[in-house]
């Protein structure tokens, strides 16, 4: 293909939100060159939701808004032009079907996020867009407060509209290394504090080891600090041999992340029998107790969670796990009914971005404009995806997100 040095946009990162960028410009008759540091577009796409590609969910915008927390708001423009179903739509026309299983997260009918990366590919092909991949973009050009172009290692192309949408800090493996957060603080922007997003998490306990392999359903985990008490998730949950993992320690790593920053550890609270209160494990052991006399405590906890699980919670609680229910002391008993209901755990870390499926923090929104995602301080240059200060969790909350402003800076309006 024949590049020339000037166009009317150029895409910086071929992921999700460049992607979408590039189509939506180009479908409006502009010409637009695409550049990728990586040796192929969509690398990070291709990992997304464990390879199955989550694109989006079924909630309504002000829903969806409020899953990100006090900067959800600047969202409303994006959504509003390309929401979950503009996004399903636009995919059905690029010919990927797209359904709801659960009536909540959608996914390609393939459950393949290859299907979804080949689609974009042939439409960006098919509009028009020159793309260029093993090309590093090393500077942002700008005269006064107008954006001129790029630079890279080889070449320097012209434009007056520059895309950023190279993503945050999460998955180096495939390409993130902040740069979009670089040319932003060189072109005067702020960019917030940076933390690693939507991980595995280490904990101080060690009996957490013994627990492996077992999934515990419907987990309710919430943060034991008297300041933060309001953050909570819910999910499936997984222990491992140093901590937990799993999709409710993914959606709350978020909020942890700065807290370990600060406090270095954080002390939390999972309930781990789906939602049971004090009152209801009580008679649930006690129901099961009467029906078998002569079970063991950990035969009786065993119809609630795993044995090796049940196995842990009774040693914490000093009981003997070969007790019958009737044998077992008040306070003892008592003392696992508080375990039951809320298990306590102490976060001491995480593998830092390395592990990171996302970033949190990133462009200051306050000197991005969401009716357009233009700079506040720079004409010409746009912002999209996971660069700017805006992360939710799982559940296609982030990829809506890159589509929807990807979409919204690539109608390029002054």
């Amino acid at each position: 293909m024949d590049f020339r040095k000037e166009y009317d946009l150029i895409v910086v990162g071929g992921g999700a939100a460049g992607m979408i960028a590039a189509i939506t410009a180009a479908r409006e008759k502009k010409s637009v060159l695409l550049l990728e540091k990586l040796s192929q577009i969509g690398s990070k796409l291709k990992a997304t939701g464990g390879g199955r590609c989550n694109l989006t969910n079924t909630l309504t915008n002000e829903e969806f808004m409020s899953k990100f927390g006090r900067n959800g708001r600047f969202m409303q423009d994006a959504l509003k032009e390309f929401d979950h179903n503009a996004l399903m739509t636009f995919f059905k026309e690029i010919g990927v079907e797209t359904h709801a299983p659960d009536g909540f997260r959608v996914f390609p009918t393939s459950h393949s996020s290859q299907t979804i990366i080949s689609a974009l590919l042939e439409e960006i092909q098919r509009v028009g867009v020159s793309i260029l991949t093993s090309q590093k973009v090393e500077k942002l050009l700008h005269e006064y407060t107008q954006i001129i172009g790029a630079k890279t290692a080889e070449n320097i192309f012209y434009s007056k509209s520059v895309i950023v949408a190279t993503g945050g800090l999460g998955y180096p493996t495939l390409g993130a290394e902040g740069d979009g957060h670089n040319m932003a603080i060189e072109l005067g922007h702020k960019v917030t504090e940076l933390h690693p997003a939507m991980m595995p998490l280490y904990v101080k306990e060690r009996w957490v080891e013994s627990c492996r392999a077992d999934t515990i359903a419907k987990v309710e985990l919430r943060i034991a600090m008297k300041k933060h008490s309001k953050i909570k998730a819910m999910g499936d949950l997984i222990f491992t041999k140093n901590g937990i993992r799993g999709p409710v320690v993914l959606d709350v790593a978020r909020e942890l992340t700065p807290l370990l920053d600060k406090h270095g550890e954080v002390p939390i609270m999972l309930n781990l029998t789906k939602g049971m209160n004090e009152e209801q494990i009580t008679k649930h052991l006690k129901d099961e107790a009467v029906k078998n006399p002569h079970a063991t405590i950990l035969e009786l906890l065993a119809t609630t969670l795993p044995t090796p699980l049940s196995s842990a919670l009774c040693k914490l609680a000093e009981i003997n796990t070969q007790a019958t229910y009737s044998n077992i002391a008040g306070a003892a008993k008592a003392k696992l009914v508080n375990l039951l209901t809320w298990t306590p755990l102490t976060i001491t870390g995480h593998e830092g971005f390395k592990m990171a499926m996302i970033t949190r923090g990133g462009v200051d929104l306050k000197e991005i404009n969401p009716k357009t995602m233009q700079s506040k301080i720079i004409n010409g240059l746009y912002f999209c995806g996971e660069v700017m200060n805006l992360d939710g969790p799982c559940g296609g909350y982030n990829l809506q997100w890159s589509f929807s402003s990807g979409n919204l800076a690539g109608k390029l309006k002054f």
